[in-house]
């Protein structure tokens, strides 16, 4: 796309901008106000002008003048209420065409933020002036930078949601001044004009704050201008969308009554009547949503009653099954206990058995040895040891059997299943051999058959004769084989 030529004013101004001092720049950029009313609104002349300002980056300059202090400047604070509009003016129908995410994401949100900021100090400064004259000079120029912030919007409607979630424009609306807060309201009507789907893209935080600065000021003051602006507002936000005016009753529980007792004949009863429409018809909604709840309540409660009820009598008969089952078990732990110290007792006795045995083995054996002549003595003791040798023996062999036995048992569970296993495979092949003797051999070939087909091979031969090799070219193919298969046998031999 061929560029538009560029305004010789523009570019002049802009070097004239830069080749001077700081505190200079706001009052040349004044001068762009007269360039810009120079072409009719929404000509090319005029389309043309504002690409060059911002070509230029005149649009920069003021938006970092705004921010600076007026006080010591020519024109003090009406220099910057002019400069926030011929910012808005210039913002306002211009198309950019090369990065346009420069100028729609990063400046004119900055525009925004810088205006509302000014506007700020501006009702600073007229809320501290003591003279009639500079009240007034402050209030025009208040009334200046919000014009400016309008524009702006109805140009570019997206910074509808910038301006009400910005905090400088609460803090606009939460003042307590009179004439500063009704233009601040009349800002805010005009961005709900321009987009009123605006309140349901806010936060809920930001949504509140409007809200609660709206209410607090009809029941906080009893000024017509303020009423009236707030009833308008409020009127609006409730014709949005149906969801805000259940917020307005749900939130607000004593709107309706303020509004009807406190705000009745001052001169706006139709805007005043329509929002009180809109409030009672939600009312009845919300009163009858209520009963509806405090029945499902009730039901609730009876349900969870006979519930409760159910489950002490299942509690009863299940206390009653605790304690059985607690006293069977503490029965068969005493009766275990019990048991126990039987067992202990009986070991107890056979252990003295066995010492009463022994005490008596051996005192039968000393007496033996008593009656025994002494020559005997000697054969004695060997039979008794050769007895003895004998029962260990017979022990020995038991238990040496005994543990033969359980490892045989699993050697014969796994003889078992071998054999089983090659049962299966042998019915298996057997069906196999059974399924493969149904094959048919093919029938031998017939005379006339074979002769075709002898004929066949026959004149494929002839049509493809093979090729001839002499005798030396044999025996050399032959040798080559020869030495091959040598390899290959020596290869194979140290694996063997």
């Amino acid at each position: 796309m061929k560029p538009l030529p560029v305004d010789s004013r523009v570019l002049s101004l802009a070097t004239q901008i830069t080749d001077s001092p700081e505190q200079d720049v706001p009052v040349l950029l004044l001068k762009l106000k007269d360039i810009l009313t120079s072409a009719p609104s929404g000509s090319k002349e005029s389309q043309k002008i504002k690409q060059s300002i911002y070509y230029y980056d005149l649009l920069q300059y003021c938006l970092l003048v705004l921010s600076q202090e007026y006080t010591r400047i020519p024109g003090s604070w009406a220099t910057a209420a002019q400069i926030a509009e011929i910012l808005s003016l210039c913002c306002v129908g211009l198309e950019v065409k090369e990065e346009p995410e420069e100028f729609y994401n990063k400046l004119l949100p900055s525009a925004i933020e810088n205006l509302l900021f000014l506007g700020r100090r501006l009702q600073a400064q007229f809320i501290q002036a003591i003279k009639d004259e500079e009240k007034s000079e402050f209030l025009h120029c208040f009334k200046t930078v919000t014009d400016a912030i309008c524009w702006l919007c109805g140009g570019h409607v997206q910074l509808t949601e910038n301006v009400l979630q910005n905090e400088h424009f609460q803090q606009l609306l939460m003042n307590d001044d009179v004439e500063t807060s009704a233009i601040t309201m009349t800002v805010l009507q005009s961005v709900l004009r321009i987009n009123s789907a605006v309140l349901l893209q806010l936060t809920e935080k930001a949504l509140y704050r409007i809200l609660d600065e709206l209410v607090s000021k009809l029941s906080s003051t009893t000024n017509p201008v303020l009423g009236s602006t707030a009833v308008n507002l409020l009127l609006s936000v409730a014709e949005c969308d149906p969801q805000l005016v259940t917020t307005l009753v749900t939130r607000y529980k004593g709107l309706q009554t303020l509004l009807s007792k406190q705000w009745t004949g001052k001169g706006f009863d139709r805007k005043l009547h329509q929002l009180l429409d809109l409030l009672c018809s939600e009312n009845y909604k919300a009163d009858k949503t209520q009963r509806l709840h405090q029945a499902a309540c009730l039901i609730q409660a009876a349900w969870r009653g006979f519930q409760t009820r159910k489950r002490l009598k299942l509690l009863l008969k299940a206390v009653t099954i605790l304690q059985r089952n607690f006293r069977a078990k503490r029965a068969q732990e005493l009766q275990g206990f019990k048991k126990q110290k039987e067992d202990e007792g009986l070991k107890q006795q056979l252990q003295l058995q066995r010492q009463r045995a022994m005490r008596l083995f051996h005192e039968r054996q000393l007496t033996l040895l008593e009656i025994v002549d002494a020559g005997q003595v000697d054969k004695h003791v060997r039979e008794i040891e050769e007895k003895s040798a004998l029962t260990i023996q017979r022990h020995w062999r038991a238990f040496r059997t005994r543990r033969n036995f359980h490892q045989q048992k699993q050697y014969l569970k796994q003889y078992k299943a071998a054999v089983l296993i090659q049962r299966a495979v042998l019915k298996f092949l057997a069906r196999r051999r059974k399924a493969s003797s149904f094959w048919k051999q093919p029938k031998a070939l017939s005379d006339e058959h074979r002769l075709s087909l002898q004929e066949k091979v026959n004149d494929y031969i002839k049509r493809h004769p093979a090729s001839e090799m002499s005798e030396e070219m044999s025996k050399k193919l032959h040798q080559q084989a020869q030495e091959r298969l040598a390899q290959y046998l020596l290869k194979k031999k140290p694996g063997l």
